[in-house]
């Protein structure tokens, strides 16, 4: 009876090391895959943060565009390596921002009048239908969210901020969302943010910037009031206004150099 009782004992022992035994090699793949999950998450906020931070330089013009970017001095700067520096390069590359030439590195792609028609042009095609369409679909979460950008960007403007031209990207792509078109504010947001350099440059004018604040002003409210066509035509005033003012500035600049 006591053996029969120790035997008993004996193969629960072993069961239940046998259990603890699986229990660890589970734990243990689970952690290693939170671990590389975290890791990987960390790594793209880290590549999302640095994206952001050489974008803002490149509109704001704090690279010389005719040298290459040092992105030995960038990198330290930044503490990072330059691997996920490379990797952010490689996306604002892809965005339009800089360009990269063999042998030579990355550099600022030059403003330009073909590129500023090119995409304030795609921009006329589709924001102003998108921003009316949007007018008679928008709920009160959305206006407020719009409301909240309008206010951002025209203290921004205001203020003479290099934060401008991303505040107004985020303001006009609120207005279109409601659209509920997905690939179309894709589209959208993507030219907004080619053209961000050139909105930056183009709020460097004169009275521009009181110009440009009223034009948000009005635009804000016939969206809010669902006045589609109204929006359509206030949206397609404005992105005309901003693309002409630029074309003017950017031959004049052109004509000045060959001179």
């Amino acid at each position: 009876m006591a053996n029969a009782e120790l035997l008993r004992s004996g193969k629960w022992n072993n069961l239940n090391f046998i259990l603890f035994s699986a229990m660890s090699r589970i734990f243990r793949k689970i952690l290693v895959m939170l671990l590389d999950v975290m890791a990987s998450i960390a790594k793209t906020v880290l590549s999302d943060q640095i994206i952001d931070v050489v974008r803002a330089r490149v509109i704001a013009g704090a690279f010389d565009i005719g040298a290459p970017i040092r992105q030995d001095a960038l990198a330290a700067e930044l503490g990072v390596s330059k691997i996920p520096l490379r990797e952010a390069f490689a996306k604002l590359e892809q965005e339009g921002l800089i360009v990269s030439r063999a042998n030579r590195g990355y550099f600022v792609s030059p403003l330009s009048i073909e590129e500023a028609l090119d995409v304030f042009d795609l921009r006329l095609r589709l924001e102003p239908s998108a921003t009316a369409e949007a007018s008679v679909r928008v709920d009160e979460e959305e206006i407020a969210a719009a409301r909240g950008w309008l206010a951002e960007v025209n203290e921004a403007i205001a203020a003479n901020s290099p934060s401008a031209g991303a505040l107004n990207r985020k303001y006009h792509v609120a207005l279109a969302r409601p659209c509920r078109r997905p690939v179309t504010v894709q589209i959208i947001e993507r030219l907004h943010f080619l053209s961000e350099r050139y909105v930056v440059k183009h709020l460097q004018g004169g009275d521009r910037n009181a110009r440009t604040i009223a034009e948000h002003r009005d635009l804000f409210s016939a969206w809010a009031g669902g006045q589609a066509e109204r929006a359509e035509a206030l949206a397609a005033l404005h992105v005309v206004g901003t693309r002409d003012d630029l074309a003017r500035e950017l031959r004049a600049a052109n004509a000045s150099r060959a001179g």
